[in-house]
C-alpha cells in the first residue's frame, strides 16, 4: 500500500538542508511537489540557484529518506522554473534560521536585527558569506559577526 502524499511531505520535512542542517528541505521551500505516478513516487525539487553545489546531495538525501521508509520507485525531478525565491521559506524555517544564528531574508535588503542579541545596530561586513546565498554582517552592540540569508 502506498503512503499518502501528506505523510511523505512529513517525512521530507525531516530531511535537513546539507548547508544549513537546522532547516529542512521542506522549510527551505525547495521541495515543490510530491505525487504518485503509478507505482513511482515523483518529487520535484527546485535548487536555490542553478549552480547550487548541494543539489545532488539534496536529491540523494531525499532518495535515502524515502528508501528508508520502504519506497523503492522514486523519481527526483529538478524543476528550475519558476526559479526558487526566498519567499518560499516557511515561517517555521525563518524562525529556525534566526534561532541558529542566521538572519532570515527580508525584502528590505538586510537583517532587521542581530540573531544573537536582537540589537538593530547591525552593519554589513561583506556581500559574500559562508555560502553564495549568504552575506556577512556584524552587530555593533554584541560585536558578533553573523550570516544573513540573502533575499532572492
Amino acid at each position: 500500500m502506498k503512503p499518502a502524499v501528506a505523510e511523505i511531505w512529513d517525512w521530507l520535512d525531516g530531511v535537513p538542508d546539507p548547508e544549513i542542517p537546522v532547516i529542512s528541505v521542506v522549510d527551505l521551500g525547495i521541495v515543490r511537489g510530491v505525487s504518485w505516478d503509478g507505482d513511482t513516487l515523483e518529487v520535484s525539487v527546485t535548487p536555490t540557484y542553478s549552480g547550487c553545489p548541494a543539489t545532488r546531495v539534496i536529491a540523494m538525501d531525499i532518495q535515502t529518506a524515502l528508501l528508508d521508509r520502504g519506497i523503492e520507485n522514486i523519481r527526483i525531478k529538478t524543476q528550475i522554473s519558476p526559479p526558487w525565491t526566498t519567499d518560499w521559506l516557511s515561517e517555521q524555517g525563518r524562525t529556525k534560521l534566526m534561532d541558529y544564528g542566521i538572519a532570515p531574508p527580508r525584502a528590505a535588503g538586510g537583517p532587521d536585527c542581530c540573531p544573537r542579541c536582537k540589537s538593530t545596530n547591525v552593519t554589513r561586513i561583506s556581500q559574500f558569506g559562508s555560502t553564495p546565498c549568504k552575506a556577512q554582517w556584524r552587530c555593533a552592540d554584541c560585536l558578533e559577526p553573523f550570516d544573513y540569508f540573502k533575499c532572492i
